[in-house]
């Protein structure tokens, strides 16, 4: 690890200003979501890989008040699924979904399909989804979400980038109608990442970070599941890697997958506990242990493949199935990409032009989501 990010980590680990009380904390912290206005939970509920509803109604109980979901998820019957539980509690909750349509029509049809499928007149938040170039953010598009406002469909409007951070979020920014920017975030990544989401602080949008276990904390040059998790439940690094993400102000609140109730219980005390020094070597270590495998999705290899591969598309897809295990996601997510990305492999190249700055081997990642997933 280079001194820059160690110095990093151990300026986190004592900066006074951001740790917590730890007999005076309660049980769950809430931020006000920028112009919004809404006081939400600063670790929401992540339901992309949840299929058990009572972990759900649970966390409703112990006092996380954002959902967020999808119109892709499971494809569509993840939303059924959030809709059935969070229901009795509706008015005190926050939702959000998403639609990765880009035309109007087509996300005026998935916010009517996502109203139907979670039981609701209107939601919180809406995204146009997965946007990771400026030219994504059609004008189209918000006017969808202009038009969902003005008839009650929708309170606020968001944008979700996964890649290409240091242009689309200015972008977004400068749309004047984005009221939320959901975006990757976390220790992985903070250095690069920590100027670029302070202008959404400074812009007075709403802060939600994603991706806050860089990869689910899981991945593992043996790709052995189990004992990647049996190693991860060790040292703690998942609870460090969430309480990193909550260190500052300028993260209103975090939206981490949750599974089961083992996993919504660390990210509970996640609220309750400060990040410490030993919180601090412990991400350390488990970062010179995933950086030849985990993209950081900078945005520095967009453009770079001869053969024209979506790289950090394809490296976030494999995430989904050596990060979080979910083979089923990753295998839909690739099937999605267009034709030529699916047929090209990366094997048939002596030399891979992609040198990732970030110590990636990119080439051998290619390989890997190419014999799993193609």
């Amino acid at each position: 690890m280079s001194v820059s990010r160690r110095s990093f980590f151990a300026s986190a680990a004592i900066a006074p200003h951001l740790l917590a009380a730890p007999s005076a904390a309660p049980p769950v912290a809430y931020r006000t979501l920028g112009r919004t206005g809404l006081k939400v939970s600063t670790v929401a509920f992540g339901c992309m890989v949840t299929s058990d509803a009572s972990v759900i109604e649970r966390a409703v109980d112990a006092g996380i008040n954002h959902f967020d979901t999808a119109r892709v998820y499971s494809g569509g019957n993840n939303e059924r699924m959030v809709g059935n539980a969070l229901k009795p509690n509706r008015k005190k909750l926050i939702i959000s979904s998403k639609s990765i349509s880009n035309t109007k029509a087509g996300m005026l049809r998935d916010l009517d399909t996502s109203l139907a499928e979670l039981q609701t007149d209107y939601l919180d938040i809406w995204y146009m989804h997965a946007k990771d170039h400026p030219g994504q953010i059609l004008p189209e598009l918000l006017e969808a979400q202009q038009s969902a406002k003005k008839q009650g469909k929708i309170r606020f409007a968001g944008l979700s980038t996964h890649n290409g951070h240091a242009e689309v979020i200015p972008a977004a920014i400068k749309t004047g109608s984005i009221d939320v920017i959901l975006t990757t975030w976390n220790f992985a990544m903070g250095p690069q990442m920590e100027p670029i989401i302070k202008q959404i602080h400074a812009a007075n949008l709403g802060c939600v970070a994603m991706k806050v276990m860089a990869g689910s904390m899981k991945l593992d040059r043996s790709y052995d599941f189990d004992r990647a998790k049996a190693a991860l439940r060790k040292p703690g690094a998942a609870l460090a890697a969430l309480k990193w993400s909550l260190r500052p102000d300028f993260i209103h609140a975090t939206i981490p997958s949750i599974r089961d109730n083992e996993q919504l219980e660390e990210n509970l005390r996640a609220m309750r506990e400060p990040y410490k020094a030993d919180d601090a070597k412990v991400l350390a270590a488990w970062l010179e242990r995933i950086s030849p495998l985990y993209c950081r999705m900078c945005g520095a290899c967009s453009g770079q493949c001869p053969q024209g591969l979506p790289v950090s598309d394809v490296l976030r897809i494999l995430t989904y199935a050596d990060g979080y295990g979910e083979f089923a996601l990753a295998r839909a997510n690739y099937q999605a990409l267009p034709e030529a990305a699916r047929q090209t492999r990366c094997g048939d190249c002596h030399h891979c032009a992609i040198q990732c700055p970030n110590g990636v081997q990119v080439q051998d990642r290619l390989i890997r989501a190419q014999d799993l997933l193609a």
